[in-house]
């Protein structure tokens, strides 16, 4: 199954200037297939995709993100990506 997280930063540009390494590191670090992922253009944001077994799965990843887990989102979203 692949899937799209799409998030949106919060207003905080110094923290998030101080987890955006370990944010990379961690979404690298998992060596999920069909991985990529990065920033919007304008910092707002970014889009990770990937591929996994199950949905709980998908989920775990998505809620150990580091910028999940610092507090450093407005918004999040995962979703299944049905792409052929």
């Amino acid at each position: 199954m692949r899937f799209a997280y799409g998030y949106v930063m919060a207003d905080q540009p110094e923290r998030v200037g101080e987890i955006a390494p370990v944010h990379a590191t961690y979404w690298e670090a998992a060596s999920l297939d069909y991985y990529l992922g990065g920033p919007f253009a304008d910092r707002t944001g970014g889009l990770v995709t990937f591929e996994v077994e199950t949905p709980e799965l998908a989920e775990q990843l998505a809620s150990g993100d580091p910028f999940r887990r610092a507090g450093l989102l407005k918004s999040h979203w995962l979703k299944e990506w049905a792409v052929d």
